[in-house]
């Protein structure tokens, strides 16, 4: 069993512990609980299920940011799922998730959120004849990446302050809601038919629920850069994940209940149908305007952790040096990445302008759980000399808890919807062509 410790000295980076939590928040509170209950609630065929399947995402989520926090313990570097698979198990395997994170974990999701973004702030009714699909979702993307660009203490606090709105505009929301309980909701009033639970159906909806959860993992792409980042990393993880949980919960109870079941059916933008049953056009008003910030909270905060997979990666010779993490005058001093950044924001903008929400949900959500599985597994492959045997076991079920039923739910989603495995499989293969062309170029010839 392979023995990692690595306390490689960090300085205090400009990430406290708030700023790390409000990064997993807004990496959290995107796209995917304002979209996937439709969708859910088509194939599960009843509340109860939806509800459900979003209770046990939550447990999930949980097991998985106490086991990133754990990692991060180990390896107190940015770099994410990158870093701990090329340190733990071997380079190929990290290269492979630095893959995935490039075009699913951070380049897809930044699209799925800023698609998102323009269904919700800019509905068809209201576009002019000019407007062309994902002109919005393209000039968001170029948007945050000049802000972070910039100035990154400048960019962390305008991230920080739309993401204490967004939490704020959600607990209003939920108050409003909750105030017109149960007069106005027109989904209590109407039973669903009683079928029979699919164990197929709920471990697709688990898929895409698990995108809706993906983010939790937000804060160890920074860990270089946050202060004490072997106690706040952890800490970060797992608070704001946990307040993320609770606020799905509630609001995933207003969008299938509040609207009549035919409303929400395989509907988009559920979250705008429940909102009008429960509250009216006030309402309605009130999530659009809610969803839009939060989803540009996302984009802003997927284009401050995805660049540092890539930096790290450059640092370590696999991504050309051009996009390396860049240093000020003072020793030790980050600031952004700006050519990952910008490699991030070119990718983003093309999956904007070639795919549907609803095909971004299927890939991103298979995807990206199965990414995670692997990198906690590592907690496997390691063990630390001062863990007792409690903290180990402890630890290590939490841990298999989130594989197995991760690797579950991804198996069984596969048989659902077979068409998953081609973007995964896809994702993978030209992956290890790409490592093993980069490791051929790199091999110095000898005659």
């Amino acid at each position: 069993m392979l023995e990692i410790d690595s306390t490689k000295p960090t300085p205090g980076g400009p990430f406290g512990l708030w700023s790390a939590i409000f990064l997993v928040v807004a990496n959290m509170i995107g796209a995917g609980v304002f979209t996937t209950s439709g969708f859910s609630f088509a194939d599960l065929g009843n509340r109860q299920y939806v509800m459900l399947a979003w209770l046990i995402g939550s447990v999930i989520a949980l097991c998985g940011a106490i086991s990133y926090g754990q990692l991060a313990q180990r390896i107190t570097e940015s770099g994410g799922e990158y870093l701990f698979l090329s340190r733990m198990v071997h380079p190929s395997v990290g290269f492979i998730a630095g893959w995935v994170s490039l075009l699913a974990g951070f380049t897809g999701a930044i699209a799925f959120a800023a698609t998102a973004f323009e269904v919700y702030g800019i509905p068809e009714s209201v576009r002019p004849d000019w407007f062309r699909p994902g002109m919005a979702g393209v000039t968001v993307i170029v948007f945050f990446g000049l802000l972070h660009s910039i100035v990154l203490k400048f960019g962390l606090l305008s991230q920080n302050l739309v993401v204490v709105l967004k939490l704020g505009l959600l607990v209003a929301f939920v108050a409003a809601a909750f105030s017109s309980y149960p007069g106005r909701w027109q989904g209590l009033q109407i039973e669903t038919d009683a079928a029979p639970l699919s164990i197929y159906g709920l471990a697709s909806t688990l898929v895409w629920i698990s995108l809706s959860f993906s983010g939790f993992n937000a804060a160890v792409y920074v860990t270089g850069e946050v202060d004490n980042p072997k106690r706040n990393v952890p800490r970060a993880l797992f608070v704001g994940t946990l307040v993320v949980s609770l606020l799905y919960l509630a609001l995933n109870f207003i969008f299938v209940y509040g609207a009549a079941p035919g409303e929400i059916r395989a509907v988009a933008d559920v979250a705008v149908a429940a909102s009008k049953a429960t509250g009216g056009e006030r309402l309605a008003l009130l999530i659009r305007v809610i969803v839009s910030v939060g989803l540009l909270s996302s984009v802003s905060s997927m284009v401050v952790a995805g660049p540092r997979v890539y930096a790290k990666m450059a640092e370590d010779g696999v991504l050309p040096k051009l996009f390396n993490f860049s240093y000020t005058s003072q020793p030790g001093v980050s600031v952004a990445p700006i050519a990952a950044i910008w490699l991030q924001v070119i990718l983003a903008s093309a999956v904007v302008c070639s795919a549907s929400l609803k095909s971004q949900l299927d890939y991103l959500g298979f995807t990206l759980s199965v990414s995670a599985a692997f990198t906690v597994a590592c907690i496997f492959w390691t063990r630390r000399e001062q863990d007792t045997s409690f903290h180990r076991c402890f630890f290590s079920s939490i841990a298999l808890v989130y594989v197995i039923a991760t690797f579950g739910l991804a198996i069984l989603s596969a048989v659902n919807r077979p068409q998953q495995l081609v973007g995964f499989a896809v994702t993978v293969i030209s992956g290890l062509i790409l490592f093993a062309v980069i490791k051929t170029l790199k091999t110095p010839r000898t005659n």
